[in-house]
């Protein structure tokens, strides 16, 4: 009886979303549907009576909201949050961004300081604080060589050369773009950087995840760590983390974690 009516409410569910043109907030469940109906008795029960402002006009479930957490605190959060307070302790002559999230990162680092990012997309809109210029970074002008004293790259360089978002497909995009990167970067200038961190494969066409050992490698010509961080599998933030054989040999036990660089290029 209960897998019927579970069946029922998917699909009123599923009607509501056509008809009333919402998008459902958390999974259909019958617990969620008897508390929401609760609720709107209630609710109801409340107005009878009292000059009406508001009506229900609609219904939008919010099934798991109730149960939730006060914030979803993973790996963008923590790397968003950590890379701007670095930049605002360092301070440097001019930073810019590679492809970083507008809507964390970058507008972390604008409330305090100008920020020149680069991105292949489009950017519509004006930013107070934000230069914006569209640039596939697989290729570099030669008028970025040697162009800053300071640029990140967080979570982005594993998407360069899978298509995902309109780039010529490319199986070693993401070096190309790791050494255009060094190449705008002046000598003793920071580079913050960030990838997905686990066994290395590429989940086609989403992104690539980077092993430990090859990250070391790829930094390891160019740079010296200044510091490392990492969230883990849970959306635990480590910070300052020591970089030991058997750490690194286990990809600090991530499956999909996020690795957290602060590179200094020689």
């Amino acid at each position: 009886m209960k897998r019927i009516v579970r069946k029922v409410v998917g699909r009123a569910n599923s009607l509501m979303s056509c008809y009333f043109g919402f998008r459902l907030a958390g999974k259909p469940t019958l617990t969620g549907y008897r508390e929401m109906k609760r609720d709107l008795r209630l609710l109801r029960k409340q107005a009878r009576g009292a000059a009406v402002e508001f009506q229900v006009t609609k219904l939008y479930p919010c099934y798991e909201d109730k149960h939730d957490s006060a914030g979803s605190l993973g790996g963008y959060f923590w790397q968003d949050l950590h890379v701007a307070r670095r930049i605002f302790h360092n301070r440097p002559l001019h930073h810019v961004d590679i492809g970083s999230r507008i809507d964390g990162f970058v507008a972390h680092v604008a409330t305090f300081r100008p920020i020149e990012i680069f991105d292949i997309r489009p950017l519509v809109v004006s930013i107070p604080n934000v230069t914006f210029t569209q640039m596939d970074l697989m290729e570099l002008r030669p008028e970025y060589e040697q162009y800053t004293d300071s640029i990140s790259c967080l979570h982005a360089l594993e998407h360069f050369g899978l298509g995902r978002y309109g780039d010529p497909v490319d199986y070693d995009g993401y070096l190309k773009g790791f050494n255009n990167i060094t190449r705008m970067l002046k000598p003793g200038g920071t580079f913050y950087f960030s990838v997905p961190l686990g066994p290395q494969r590429i989940e086609f066409h989403a992104h690539r995840v980077f092993s430990m050992s090859y990250l070391l490698e790829m930094a390891g010509s160019d740079y010296q760590i200044a510091a490392f961080s990492y969230v883990d599998d849970r959306g635990q933030f480590h910070e300052n983390a020591a970089i030991t054989p058997a750490a690194v040999a286990d990809n600090f036990g991530c499956r999909y974690g996020c690795a957290i660089f602060e590179l200094t290029k020689k």
